[in-house]
């Protein structure tokens, strides 16, 4: 691992760890883990915002440690019925945890079109999982990877514009943070129209640097 990239992961691990243990708390939180920095790496702009709008948030260095972060949160959090599409995905889950069954399942895995990281925004569309995949499940993980990364919302519809050549999606969504609505009396409520809890595993395939 090169230098650089050994001191963004530590940046992100240490601030993470510190406040978001691995596994995971119930706790929700809305606390910012990472403090600004001048000239910030856009994954750590990503991490802050992310969590800042009770995101769960874990930087997974390659294939490996993404395979055993998501099977210690799964166990942890006692899910036996984890619906995932067909797919390099589905490889994540073991069989007997499997379900193709949306209604009932404690959560469900996706991919993702793009991340935008001032925001902290998941940008996804028809073609990670289908239309109710990332909205339907009580809990949503998304795997994604550091070269999904952009800074701005104009930035994500750039790239998927000359993705899909200017054929795009039937359907274009930008999640950002569990589902919550403050309707009701002012009182924030999560999980009303969607996910009630939202995990995003980071992998890295970003090309060292010296």
């Amino acid at each position: 691992m090169s230098g650089a990239k050994n001191s963004i992961f530590k940046k992100i691990r240490m601030a993470l760890t510190q406040s978001t243990p691995i596994p995971f708390p119930k706790s929700e939180g809305s606390d910012p883990v990472v403090q600004p920095q001048p000239e910030e790496d856009i994954v750590v702009t990503f991490a802050e915002e992310f969590t800042r709008l009770q995101g769960k948030f874990a930087f997974c260095l390659n294939e490996e440690e993404l395979q055993q972060q998501l099977g210690l949160l799964r166990v942890q959090q006692e899910w036996t019925k984890v619906f995932v599409p067909d797919g390099p995905l589905a490889s994540l889950v073991p069989d007997e945890a499997r379900t193709r069954d949306i209604v009932t399942c404690d959560a469900s895995i996706t991919d993702c079109e793009a991340l935008v990281a001032r925001t902290g925004t998941i940008v996804l569309s028809a073609k990670n999982g289908g239309r109710v995949t990332s909205v339907y499940a009580p809990v949503h993980v998304c795997v994604a990877r550091a070269s999904q990364l952009v800074y701005d919302l104009g930035d994500a519809l750039k790239l998927l514009q000359q993705r899909y050549a200017g054929r795009l999606p039937s359907q274009i969504s930008f999640a950002t943070g569990p589902s919550r609505t403050a309707d009701i009396e002012k009182t924030l409520v999560t999980g009303v129209h969607g996910p009630k809890e939202v995990y995003l595993f980071l992998v890295d395939d970003l090309p060292s640097t010296p």
